[in-house]
């Protein structure tokens, strides 16, 4: 059977002089139009790391104050791994997806235990070695050694996609190992950090989705009212008030407490409650 990725050199719209005019185009329209963000100014993997775990599915407005706050708080590995918990989420309010802090409290954990005492903890070098890490996934993984040792990597994310489609007529319903081999062979050698923030930027700006018509392949459904809602007003109460009987956070959330039940033990799946008895805590 034939292999159903295309490959970049047999697509008509990757010229050579047609990729180098893209490049061109996108580093100069960079050069002058770069957005200020806090975590363009640093190489460390750890800040870099917290910025992209923040960006995962929240838009920058809402990141920027939160990442700085963080970084005061948990400046480093071994801030963060010491800290509890709790500390960790009360930071965390109002980003969403509360696992996602979790999963960086466990990752510094982790890294500080891989180095020992006696060693500073740093996050490894190679993709593998991150990949390995609780909550690094293979994009956040090449995101960092991008960001942070400008290796040539190619990462894909929604705006990358939506340029590199827009920009070399791309079809959209291009596999991923498709897309991931287009944005590999796009790749100037040597500039991928330059390179994957004029990307994004560009398509953050300037190429859009209500501009191009291309859609997110993932869309979040509305937070009003759902699951991630009421998990969300379960964990702030018992981050604010302690330990909670069931029948009282019922009270509170205005649900059944066999609702909310359910929804103290997908919290306590993931790690983030404990539940004695009838009472839920932070984990």
């Amino acid at each position: 059977m034939p292999d159903p990725t295309p490959r970049p050199a047999d697509h008509p719209q990757l010229a050579p002089t047609r990729v180098r005019a893209l490049r061109r185009r996108i580093l100069a329209w960079y050069a002058a139009n770069a957005r200020e963000l806090p975590w363009r100014r640093t190489t460390d993997p750890y800040a870099i790391l917290v910025s992209e775990v923040m960006l995962q599915q929240t838009q920058v407005p809402r990141v920027v104050p939160k990442y700085l706050d963080w970084i005061d708080g948990f400046p480093t590995l071994e801030a963060l791994a010491a800290a509890p918990l709790a500390d960790v989420l009360r930071r965390w309010q109002g980003l969403g997806y509360n696992n996602r802090a979790r999963r960086l409290h466990d990752c510094a954990a982790a890294a500080v235990a891989a180095r020992g005492p006696s060693l500073p903890a740093a996050l490894p070098r190679s993709r593998e070695e991150l990949g390995a890490l609780p909550g690094i996934g293979p994009y956040t993984a090449g995101a960092v050694l991008i960001f942070a040792h400008n290796d040539d990597l190619a990462a894909v994310d929604a705006n990358v996609r939506r340029v590199l489609t827009h920009e070399l007529a791309l079809p959209e319903e291009l596999s991923r190992p498709g897309l991931q081999a287009v944005a590999e062979a796009v790749l100037p050698r040597g500039r991928s950090r330059d390179w994957h923030n004029a990307l994004m930027d560009y398509g953050a700006l300037v190429l859009t989705a209500r501009r191009t018509g291309i859609a997110s392949r993932g869309r979040q459904g509305a937070f009003e009212g759902s699951r991630r809602q009421q998990r969300a007003r379960l964990l702030r109460h018992l981050l604010e008030h302690g330990p909670v009987e069931t029948p009282e956070l019922a009270a509170v959330l205005g649900l059944p407490v066999a609702a909310v039940v359910e929804l103290a033990a997908l919290l306590e799946r993931d790690g983030l409650v404990r539940r004695e008895g009838g009472r839920v805590a932070v984990a």
